[in-house]
């Protein structure tokens, strides 16, 4: 396919098929990566724009809401990706909202103890941006935009990107786009 037709494919609405894992930074008491629990929710807009809101849970049924997280932003396509015929590298960029509501009062306490520089206090189902603010907890610095080197593939109607480094490293810089598939998106 050409470039405008994954484009062309991959405009509107698309969703979590279930809860996935992720590895993150964290370790457990053992020393052990600590994994955390999501659902997406992706809208491909014309002009090149995106949304994605993303739900945290804390269990790995989805029954715990953790946080909801909402990203509007851009995406730089790059050029294909070895990764499958008609992948793409492609850049998000944050740059329109990077918005954080959480969902549990564990969530909140813990915000308001190392989050709580330059935001109101936390709430449950209260939403603060943090676009272009320090936020601690997503090691994001004053100023920055957050930005992922990522991919996008397209196959038999489902949107697949980039699978989170086995060792937890966040799609931070080149070096770091990964190189395999995660868990797909399905059409909403």
């Amino acid at each position: 396919m050409t470039l405008d037709q994954i484009k062309q494919s991959l405009l509107g609405d698309w969703k979590s098929i279930a809860t996935e894992i992720r590895p993150s930074l964290s370790k457990n008491a053992d020393g052990s990566m600590k994994p955390f629990y999501l659902k997406r929710e992706f809208k491909y807009l014309p002009n090149d724009k995106f949304e994605l809101e993303v739900t945290n849970f804390a269990d790995t049924f989805g029954k715990l809401p953790l946080a909801k997280i909402l990203l509007k932003g851009h995406i730089v396509w790059q050029g294909e990706h070895a990764v499958a015929v008609d992948a793409q590298k492609v850049n998000f960029i944050a740059d329109e909202a990077y918005e954080v509501t959480p969902l549990l009062q564990g969530f909140v306490d813990v915000l308001n103890q190392i989050a709580s520089a330059g935001f109101k206090k936390w709430e449950i189902g209260v939403m603060q941006n943090i676009l272009g603010k320090a936020f601690v907890p997503f090691g994001l610095a004053e100023g920055q935009i957050f930005g992922e080197f990522d991919l996008i593939y397209l196959h038999d109607n489902m949107l697949f990107w980039g699978a989170r480094n086995v060792d937890g490293r966040g799609f931070d810089t080149e070096e770091n786009r990964p190189t395999s598939l995660q868990i797909p998106l399905i059409r909403k």
